[in-house]
């Protein structure tokens, strides 16, 4: 099935079982923990076919290319594209299914990339390497430590071709392994400016700030462990380097690196931390947004405007659904 092509319609073809549509306006990017836990993608820019061993705190990883090389953390965009619509498709009560039928202008504008044609071809790359590259674990996901070997995805098909040559309509089937951890909703949101980082190492730094910082203020981790964690195939100096140049920069969202004492960094939120509970909108509230933005991912849209409140230092709202909806309206300019 991988990189075959059906033009006949654009769905996808007879016996290939149920599947979800991707058709959920602007969900909000969601990553599944264990691969922001560990290192199962590549941070070179050009073709890599290393067999990459990992061990920490009893997980165990091997990671083998194929031909093409290992799946790179670039190509981890369509996984997180895939999980989003998965996770909004799940809080609105809708059905979803392992394999999901997606536009692929659509992927590429959610992950912020450009639609020229070779964008299209580079697409394609990606999904190759994804279904080549092949883990064994013991990472448990979905509550369940099952020591396995799997490809990223299961398989992908080109389900319908434009005229050009370009790939319109695509179906991908999830590993199961990453599709239970959707079902057990062991993802987090990340920051829709996790896209416009371009550098490897910054997506990489930035996974796991936002997987070990989360809601804390802080959180430090020696230079050898995060060099460790993240995967990255420079030495220990070189390494060192680029966090410094990073601490320079300040290029994460949401985080802020600092140098400490005894070879440490340390990460910061970069909005105060709410102690309190967020705010909570009536089921009344979404249908309203529905009616006024048909098509848009609600839950999406309400967690856009927690973190704009706390950001604003969490204030005490009286009415949260008109303080909701009053933002919402804004944002459609209705």
């Amino acid at each position: 099935m991988t990189g075959a092509v059906s033009e006949a319609g654009g769905y996808p073809p007879e016996g290939q079982g149920a599947y979800f549509l991707c058709d959920i306006f602007d969900a909000m990017p969601k990553n599944d923990l264990a691969s922001m836990e560990h290192p199962l993608f590549s941070l070179a820019t050009r073709p890599d076919r290393r067999i990459l061993n990992y061990e920490h705190n009893g997980a165990e990883i091997t990671v083998t290319p194929s031909v093409k090389g290992l799946a790179t953390i670039h190509d981890k965009d369509i996984l997180i594209f895939c999980v989003s619509q998965l996770m909004a498709a799940l809080n609105a009560g809708r059905q979803v299914s392992r394999t999901l039928h997606l536009t692929a202008h659509d992927l590429l504008v959610a992950c912020n990339r450009e639609t020229s044609g070779d964008a299209y071809r580079r697409l394609r790359e990606a999904f190759e390497r994804l279904a080549g590259t092949r883990i064994t674990t013991n990472i448990v996901t979905g509550g369940q430590e099952i020591t396995s070997g799997f490809g990223l995805i299961e398989s992908w098909e080109i389900v319908r071709k434009a005229r050009g040559g370009r790939m319109v309509s695509v179906a991908v089937t999830l590993s199961d392994w990453l599709y239970r951890a959707v079902l057990s909703k062991s993802v987090l949101t990340l920051s829709r400016d996790y896209f416009r980082l371009r550098k490897p190492l910054q997506r990489r730094i930035y996974e796991l700030a936002r997987k070990h910082c989360g809601r804390q203020d802080s959180w430090q981790i020696s230079v050898e462990t995060l060099l460790k964690k993240s995967g990255s195939a420079s030495p220990r100096r070189v390494f060192r380097k680029m966090i410094r140049d990073m601490i320079d920069s300040q290029p994460l969202p949401d985080y802020a690196l600092t140098e400490m004492p005894g070879d440490l960094i340390r990460f910061t939120q970069k909005h105060a931390v709410v102690e309190g509970p967020p705010p909570t909108v009536t089921e009344a509230a979404r249908d309203e947004v529905r009616r006024l933005m048909p098509g848009v991912d609600v839950h999406a849209l309400e967690a856009d405007w927690r973190a704009v409140w706390a950001r604003s230092g969490g204030p005490r709202l009286r009415k949260p659904d008109a303080a909701f909806l009053g933002w919402v309206r804004k944002q459609a300019k209705v």
